[in-house]
């Protein structure tokens, strides 16, 4: 499975972006799937995922203005980001596993538990 992250970007604080990340050969291992990000000095920090079935979990700090979506005909994740903030600046990496198995509780700390990455997508919030 190949994973690649399109839509990043530089936009003034408040402003809107979103990501995409389209997967082609064994598509089969996206029953769980998830948006992570990382800043310069910072961790990895899961930001939302969904399972197979579409159910959704999201961290506080995105909650109210982050959607994460998935075209399953087209094997396309998608994450709608309004209301941007500087403290979204981050490289933005697209996750997937196939065992979707106690996959909301993987958001925090779980990164290990996903198989496959994007190679990540620049996000860059001005105030």
């Amino acid at each position: 499975l190949q994973l690649v992250e399109s839509g990043g970007g530089s936009v003034q604080s408040g402003g809107s972006l979103r990501l995409s990340c389209a997967g082609s050969g064994y598509t089969d291992s996206t029953h769980c799937m998830a948006w992570f990000r990382q800043a310069p000095g910072k961790g990895r920090e899961g930001v939302a995922n969904i399972v197979v079935d579409g159910a959704t979990t999201y961290a506080d700090s995105v909650k109210g203005r982050f959607t994460i979506s998935q075209d399953g005909a087209k094997n396309v994740l998608f994450l709608q980001m309004n209301s941007l903030k500087p403290e979204d600046t981050a490289m933005y990496y697209c996750a997937a596993r196939k065992n979707y198995q106690f996959c909301p509780s993987y958001l925090t700390g779980g990164s290990y538990e996903f198989t496959y990455w994007g190679q990540g997508t620049q996000v860059t919030v001005s105030s």
